[in-house]
């Protein structure tokens, strides 16, 4: 199709032929996602080999004391001058061999089987039991392990630094240079690398917070660790746990409930992602629009609600719909005073979905009424008088000026949205706890999404940790790569002069 046949359709018919040219290019945007993580990969595992090449050509060129670097930090700073830094650098290696000898080599060799001497105890003459050994604890073994794992990788970023620092120390002397002293470098710390000073205490702390429970949460995944029979020594399953996740025939309660509660997420993500919007939108218009007064007001009032915790609005919310509650009363007095008794939140799966998505709508709508206004307020005034001067109507005007800007301002918003509407466990777990329940969901009910399922399978009676990180995984993935394919090929990120 043609520009100017495009341009010649009505607004139904560009909604259809662009809904269907979506659906026709999502194959290739996906191919090329998967495409550009295969490069991403491959340049990866490039950049190691490199990094191996480089090794071992410093090895050859570099002389005794550089060579001798490649087994103790340090001495080719040590032999050029460096004092400081090569201590620091032996200092680190002692403190490494000390750390795996005393503490972190027992649960490395421990981490292939994740322990096997179970408890002895023995009883005395009066019944009273002895512990002569408390055995193996999996989960200590695995949470040890996985330390002393990150621990290396710092270590042997530190091993890499140490061969560099000595081989660039050992062509500084070649050309007759001297090594910079430790004012000179404290100086430099506070001056062209304060950015390092700054920021390293901060990814210190996300990397012991952040970086090593997620990689403990990951590997419990590929474990059998539950709070029945595996909680204190479990084993290794491998793919097990995404097996039971995916496949219907050998698992088919567990793959049922996981397909089925994934289509109600993605349901649920993209209803309450867009109602949000869209009722968004309409009403910043309506405030936003010339002629309307006491605009402040209205605005002061979206703010007020946004004030109010959401935990709290979705207390009330559910207090309010259950059968007993104001909702049920107010519609008694339009049914004779007899109390119809509905159960909106653990009624019928339609109606308690439905009741999720509308009351989302009132504690979401007001964020997106604030962003919006923010960015009508800041649309061109000439885009909208040349509009009026070549004839346009205010629905026009709408479709062509305002609808485009705002999806392209506020992309990046609907996917961080999008993918918190995903994890949204608070209006699912404050409002229905997942209810109706249904008899052929493993540990779920029909309102449950995967963060909520994840979150019964980890508290609930079943305790099936390997299960819940599993999901986890798999939720991360799903999220990832939506958020990358729509990204990468939203007008956002392709044309960011657009409207500038």
């Amino acid at each position: 199709m043609t520009y100017v046949e495009y341009k010649m359709l009505n607004p139904m018919q560009k909604f259809a032929y662009n809904f269907k040219k979506f659906f026709k290019n999502a194959p290739g945007a996906i191919g090329r996602f998967f495409k550009a993580v295969g490069l991403a990969i491959v340049h990866f595992f490039v950049g190691i080999g490199k990094g191996f090449k480089d090794f071992g050509v410093t090895f050859v060129k570099g002389d005794w004391a550089t060579k001798l670097s490649y087994v103790i930090f340090g001495v080719g700073d040590i032999h050029k001058g460096k004092y400081y830094k090569g201590i620091l650098y032996f200092l680190v290696e002692v403190l490494y061999v000390l750390f795996m000898v005393f503490f972190g080599g027992e649960y490395i060799y421990k981490l292939p089987t994740l322990g096997t001497a179970t408890k002895v105890v023995e009883y005395d003459e009066f019944g009273f039991e002895k512990v002569l050994d408390h055995g193996d604890n999996s989960m200590i073994i695995l949470l040890y392990a996985t330390l002393t794992i990150v621990v290396t990788i710092v270590v042997f970023a530190v091993y890499i630094s140490n061969i560099k620092d000595a081989y660039r120390h050992q062509i500084m002397r070649q050309n007759g240079e001297k090594p910079t002293s430790l004012k000179v470098d404290a100086k430099e710390f506070l001056d062209g690398k304060y950015h390092i000073t700054l920021l390293s205490f901060p990814i210190l702390m996300i990397g012991i917070f952040n970086i090593l429970p997620l990689i403990f949460m990951i590997l419990i995944a590929f474990t059998n660790y539950n709070g029945k029979e595996h909680l204190v020594m479990f084993d290794w399953v491998g793919m097990q746990n995404f097996g039971n996740l995916l496949n219907v025939v050998d698992s088919a309660r567990k793959a049922n409930t996981f397909f089925g509660i994934a289509g109600w997420t993605l349901i649920w993500a993209i209803a309450a992602t867009f109602s949000n919007y869209i009722l968004g939108i309409i009403v910043a218009l309506m405030i936003n629009k010339k002629g309307i007064k006491l605009k402040s007001l209205f605005r002061t009032m979206f703010v007020i609600t946004i004030a109010v915790p959401q935990f709290v609005s979705l207390l009330l919310m559910s207090q309010m719909l259950t059968q007993d509650g104001a909702f049920n009363i107010l519609l008694s007095h339009f049914n004779g005073g007899v109390n119809p008794r509905i159960d909106f939140l653990a009624g019928t799966p339609l109606m308690a979905r439905m009741t999720v998505i509308i009351v989302n709508c009132w504690v979401g709508v007001p964020y997106t009424i604030l962003s919006m206004s923010g960015i009508l307020m800041n649309i061109p005034e000439d885009l909208y008088e040349s509009a009026r001067i070549d004839g346009a109507s205010p629905f026009k005007t709408f479709t062509k000026i305002t609808l485009p800007y705002m999806i392209f301002v506020t992309t990046p918003q609907l996917i961080t949205q999008f993918v918190g509407n995903i994890n949204n466990f608070n209006v699912i777990f404050l409002l229905t706890g997942g209810k109706p329940s249904n008899p052929d969901y493993h540990s779920a009910g029909y309102t449950d999404i995967l963060v909520t399922w994840l979150y019964n399978l980890s508290m609930g009676e079943q305790k099936d940790y390997g299960l819940a990180s599993a999901i986890g995984i798999l939720v991360f993935i799903i999220c990832a790569t939506l958020s990358l394919i729509v990204y990468n090929n939203s007008k956002s990120m392709k044309d960011e002069e657009a409207f500038s």
